[in-house]
């Protein structure tokens, strides 16, 4: 690019400050403006991982990165093999901020706070003269003569030579109408990443219990996710209740969010081996509510013999055949009927945003608007919980940057 060339950024935000900054060290130049539509930047960063920023994934290798994302990950796989989690790491480290791995694979700054990454973000900006500008809303874009894009704000005009749209995720289509009004497609917004809400059930008095490897599953789908599932005192949640909004968000908006789910308490046995197990338990005398088995834990095994309709009284011994089946059907298929859905804390993501095919993956620019470019959640791309989705911000924004 030329000397005295504009970019600008629409979007202050993770993404935004991301290919700002990046931007600027690939065309020093250039003049380089972030335009962001409300009076606060980097909101997400700053409440992300509970206030801690979690940057990344120690998911390294490619091809088990992009299984992370419901959206996007065919398109992923070129996008993470130009800048990849061990890129993200060096950027960060390059510019002094120490990185930690926690053993869920989760990275974040050493600081354990997300103010370490604003400020950075916020020092580039301001070593590199980026210009931010607040309050500035973008309602249109439309192109020049010499290939120029004039840049139309609800309170001022911009023209630019290339513009990077960094605009997140939202839940409104109203938000991406300037896109639409350049040709764009932009697919149906629904929310991804909450945890599930129950009609009035017992097993909500159990908040704060889990188990390490359950199976959630959406009944009469194929929608099912393996890990930690939590009891919640609304209902359930945890990391494989999170993939499961994920990766079935489409479903759960179809239905209203009210649907049955079947859980599998003990996730690695099937019904029939579970059978098995338990009448290897039979020869026992001790009271059956006493000794619980497959690391459930004690409240919750007494919740479900209760649910199948045991005596807490009896002993192992007394159980018939049937009471074994029973048990074992809760133990693997035990059906609660949802009704809603809680934002996962404060950190919303939306499935949805501008159509994939839309978009030239290796430079992330738009094939229908020349000089256009996009990066982060604004696309249809979106990752399950614990570093994903920045990892997609950094990883669009840097190739957008170039």
């Amino acid at each position: 690019m030329k000397s005295n060339k504009t970019i600008i950024v629409i979007g202050g935000g993770a993404a935004g400050f991301f290919t700002a900054i990046n931007s600027a060290i690939n065309f020093p130049d250039a003049n380089i403006f972030i335009l962001e539509k409300s009076n606060k930047l980097l909101t997400k960063v700053k409440i992300s991982g509970g206030g801690r920023c979690n940057v990344a994934n120690s998911t390294f290798e490619n091809n088990e990165l992009v299984k992370n994302y419901p959206r996007g990950e065919k398109e992923l796989r070129q996008v993470f093999s130009q800048f990849s989690v061990t890129d993200t790491i060096n950027w960060f480290e390059q510019r002094g901020v120490k990185l930690n791995t926690e053993v869920d694979g989760r990275i974040f700054p050493v600081s354990n706070s997300s103010e370490t990454i604003i400020n950075l973000f916020l020092s580039e900006a301001k070593k590199y003269k980026i210009k931010i500008k607040l309050n500035e809303e973008v309602v249109s874009l439309e192109k020049s003569k010499n290939n120029l894009i004039i840049v139309t704000t609800k309170i001022n005009k911009f023209t630019a030579d290339k513009v990077i749209c960094c605009i997140g995720g939202f839940n409104q289509q109203r938000n991406y109408q300037f896109l639409k009004l350049c040709g764009h497609t932009v697919d149906e917004l629904v929310p991804s990443l909450f945890t599930l809400n129950l009609t009035k059930s017992g097993i909500t008095k159990l908040m704060g219990l889990s188990v390490k490897n359950g199976i959630i599953k959406i009944v009469g789908t194929n929608f099912e996710e393996v890990g930690a599932i939590l009891i919640t005192h609304w209902g359930f949640s945890g990391p494989a209740v999170l993939k499961l909004s994920a990766f079935a968000a489409y479903e759960f908006f179809k239905s209203n969010y009210n649907l049955l789910i079947a859980i599998n308490w003990i996730g690695n046995l099937n019904q029939e081996q579970t059978i098995k197990e338990l009448n290897l338990n039979l020869v026992e005398k001790s009271l059956i509510v006493n000794s619980p088995k497959f690391q459930i834990p004690k409240r919750l095994w007494e919740y479900l013999l209760n649910k199948s309709e045991i005596n807490l009284n009896k002993t192992w011994n007394e159980l018939s055949k049937k009471e074994i089946n029973n048990f074992a059907v809760t133990l693997t298929y035990d059906i609660y009927k949802i009704s809603g859905k809680t934002t996962f804390k404060e950190e919303f993501v939306t499935a949805g945003g501008v159509n994939l095919k839309e978009i030239n993956f290796k430079t992330m620019e738009s094939k229908i608007f020349p000089n256009l470019f996009f990066c982060g959640e604004v696309i249809n791309v979106d990752g399950v919980t614990g570093g994903f989705n920045f990892q997609n911000a950094w990883s669009t924004a840097w190739i957008a940057a170039k």
